[in-house]
């Protein structure tokens, strides 16, 4: 074996995990083993679907580690000079991250210490941000708070991102960086810098009703908010019509100056040039995409050919 290609074990779950380690091993890096969670019941079905990193990992022949428990089963990974975590979702034991003589390092979506937790790229988008980027560092202790071995900006002036899409950027960013990084790493023709304490913000865990949309804020604040929540836990409001009270999910909007002079913070009415708007604290939102939960997405033309008497309600 090349003494400079260090034995890795790779820690990481979602699709966002997946352009590192398929760069791992189209670059010659490729893991040992694949440690990632349990198979899950996904979709409306509830089918128990394995993990993404499981199923690139199978497809090359690498061994798979799936524990309930990290702590109970660490003496099933082997010897490695380096862990790699891109997204595991799990805490990691700290006897086990000191592990490997060439420590554990982590891809993080976004310039840290900035943005520190489990949603930066959510928490990019509510804030509106002109920039984020990804961080490679090195795990310690205490959560995100390790020395950056890189870090690289990206631009959100571009377009109007929504999660999925800088989820998607981010990841590719970040396995560039990691094959960039390694070599250096391994040699030790890089050193890690310590983050600056004093410049960290923090984001929090996305439950569901996080998604629940305030119209006494800002148009501007909620068109973020439909975008950051995609896919979930989605922009959603509550509506009483015909039969019952609906939950209505705004999958794509934009903002308008245009103000109602009728109604409170989320009345919906329409113009010729718009088919369902709704009044916010601050400028108006302009529907694009809706859905009556449990649903197909439609148009406002469409959902409201339906659903007329939407027009002139209040969401609430």
């Amino acid at each position: 074996m090349n003494v400079n290609i260090p034995r890795i074990i790779f820690f990481g779950t979602p699709a966002f995990s997946l352009p590192s380690l398929e760069a791992l091993i189209k670059n010659g890096y490729a893991p040992l083993m694949v440690v990632t969670n349990p198979d899950e019941p996904a979709g409306r079905k509830q089918i128990i679907t394995p993990p993404p990193v499981k199923v690139c990992a199978q497809r090359h022949g690498i061994s798979v580690l799936q524990p309930i428990h990290l702590l109970h089963e660490m003496d099933k990974i082997p010897e490695a000079d380096l862990y790699i975590v891109v997204a595991f979702g799990t805490i990691i034991p700290q006897e086990l991250i000191n592990k490997p003589r060439l420590g554990t390092i982590n891809i993080h979506p976004s310039l840290l210490p900035h943005w520190r937790g489990p949603s930066p790229i959510q928490s990019a988008i509510l804030q509106g941000d002109a920039q984020t980027g990804v961080t490679l560092m090195k795990i310690d202790e205490l959560m995100d708070h390790g020395p950056i071995i890189t870090q690289t900006n990206f631009s959100l002036l571009e377009k109007k991102w929504t999660s999925p899409e800088l989820l998607d950027a981010l990841a590719n960013l970040g396995a560039e960086m990691l094959i960039d990084a390694l070599p250096k790493w391994t040699l030790s023709a890089i050193t890690a810098t310590p983050q600056d304490d004093t410049r960290a913000t923090y984001c929090k865990l996305i439950k569901k009703d996080h998604g629940r949309i305030p119209w006494s804020r800002p148009a501007t604040e909620i068109e973020r908010m439909i975008r950051a929540y995609t896919p979930w836990p989605n922009a959603w409001t509550l509506w009483a019509g015909r039969d019952a009270i609906c939950r209505i999910r705004i999958d794509e909007a934009e903002v308008i100056d245009d103000e109602s002079p009728l109604g409170s913070p989320g009345y919906t009415w329409q113009t010729p040039d718009y088919p369902l708007l709704v009044k916010t604290g601050i400028g108006t939102l302009v529907v694009r995409r809706i859905t009556i939960e449990g649903k197909n997405t439609l148009d406002p033309e469409t959902f409201l050919r339906g659903n007329p008497q939407l027009l002139g309600a209040t969401f609430v």
